[in-house]
């Protein structure tokens, strides 16, 4: 993956993130820079991510989530960059389905996927069948996705069973919101990459972050390759992790 001649960075096999957060940012940069077509930038990022995802699979990462596509990206996109993501998105699925079961990576999907197309939402029912046969590392897709909007809809479904009476409003705490959201079978990211030169979360993963290391490059994602991956591991490593506490 890496086209650098430098030896790869150094990792503690010890000390390999369990659960890696990347903001896939910077494919329509790339592409200007060339002179291409956005589309072009995007291709590319979608190449990056099927790469990463070996490698992180490879590195004994157990769960990796993405930013594809946010709520606000549909909302101000403009309409035809929308549906070259979408028409992206199909072909990059209709691939996974030959490929998944061979690599062994589970595949599903974060953020309100109701909206999506008829044939985007029965390409994702069938690659989350497929993946109930997949045992690896799972990646968690956040397509039409937002921070606010995951804890809203939580909060709303709270509200609801409270109305039902089949919880009452002081059983409410962090484990009750959690166990409605998308996140609630998934351990916290431990690692936040964001490539692209922006330093904000964007409306991601608002509540999984709270204490996750956070790593800011100015490296465009389609150029994020193995080497990239490792320093950003490596910067990880070389942190104190203290949840609040102090260090000894």
């Amino acid at each position: 993956m890496s086209l650098s001649n430098k030896a790869p960075a150094p990792l503690d096999m010890d000390n390999i993130p369990r659960h890696i957060a990347i903001v896939m940012d910077g494919n329509g940069r790339w592409a200007r820079k060339r002179g291409l077509p956005r589309k072009a930038g995007h291709s590319a990022g979608s190449e990056t991510f099927h790469r990463a995802a070996e490698l992180l699979a490879e590195l004994g990462v157990e769960h990796m989530t993405v930013y594809a596509w946010s709520t606000e990206n549909e909302e101000k996109r403009p309409p035809e960059e929308t549906r070259e993501i979408m028409g992206l998105l199909e072909r990059y699925l209709k691939k996974s389905v030959r490929e998944l079961t061979e690599n062994n990576i589970q595949l599903d999907f974060w953020g309100n996927t109701a909206a999506l197309s008829p044939k985007l939402q029965a390409l994702i029912a069938q690659t989350d069948e497929i993946s109930k046969r997949c045992t690896g590392m799972q990646v968690h897709i956040c397509m039409n996705y937002g921070g606010r909007d995951e804890i809203l809809r939580a909060a709303r479904a709270l509200a609801q069973d409270c109305a039902a009476g089949l919880i009452r409003p002081e059983q409410i705490d962090e484990k009750a919101l959690e166990s409605r959201m998308y996140c609630r079978r998934t351990p916290p990211p431990d690692l936040l990459i964001r490539p692209g030169g922006e330093q904000r979360l964007s409306n991601f993963l608002l509540w999984e972050c709270a204490y996750s290391e956070f790593y800011f490059t100015d490296v465009l994602w389609p150029d994020f390759d193995e080497e990239q991956i490792r320093l950003a591991i490596a910067a990880f490593q070389r942190r104190t992790r203290r949840f609040g506490g102090l260090t000894e």
